[in-house]
């Protein structure tokens, strides 16, 4: 029996359709043995997005609280939160390793954090804000016995003035 002779161009787009689909093939059995070969990366732990030189647990505990409008009532405004722990602010833990701080306006107190981006003043806010935003308060001075800090947001600052901690015995 005689084969019939087929012309060369119908052999030429045979043979691109086998050879495609050899490749074709080809690929996806390598991108399957490579899928099944390679090793988990580990994944690399999240960096925070800021750090601050303050801890909760320095900041736990039980305050004497009093605010100044004027830089010149400061030392006094000192004396008188010391007075306040009488009846003291309670910071406690917060329970996603902050502190529990009442903000500006609201009833029940709120988880914050202490959070610096380096060189840069420190503040105490919301975690999921970045630092310096409006609602948080800029830390002036800590010493681990005396925390002074001022609100960012100028009509809250106003109305607030200068908060001054100071730790009850």
């Amino acid at each position: 029996m005689k084969l019939a002779r087929l012309p060369a161009s119908h052999l030429s787009r045979r043979r691109l359709v086998n050879l495609a689909g050899l490749t074709a093939l080809a690929a996806l059995t390598a991108a399957c043995s490579a899928t099944n070969q390679t090793a988990p990366q580990p994944v690399e732990p999240a960096m925070p997005r800021f750090t601050s030189p303050i801890t909760a647990q320095q900041v736990i505990g039980k305050w004497g609280l009093a605010a100044y409008h004027r830089p010149e009532d400061a030392a006094r405004t000192e004396a008188q939160a010391r007075q306040g722990c009488r009846q003291p602010y309670l910071i406690n833990a917060g329970p996603s390793g902050g502190f529990m701080m009442y903000l500006a306006d609201q009833s029940q107190p709120s988880e914050v954090v202490s959070k610096q981006v380096l060189p840069g003043p420190i503040y105490i806010g919301l975690p999921d804000e970045p630092p310096g935003a409006e609602t948080d308060r800029e830390v002036l001075r800590f010493d681990g016995q005396v925390l002074v800090m001022k609100w960012l947001d100028p009509e809250v600052a106003g109305r607030y003035g200068t908060m001054v901690y100071v730790r009850c015995p």
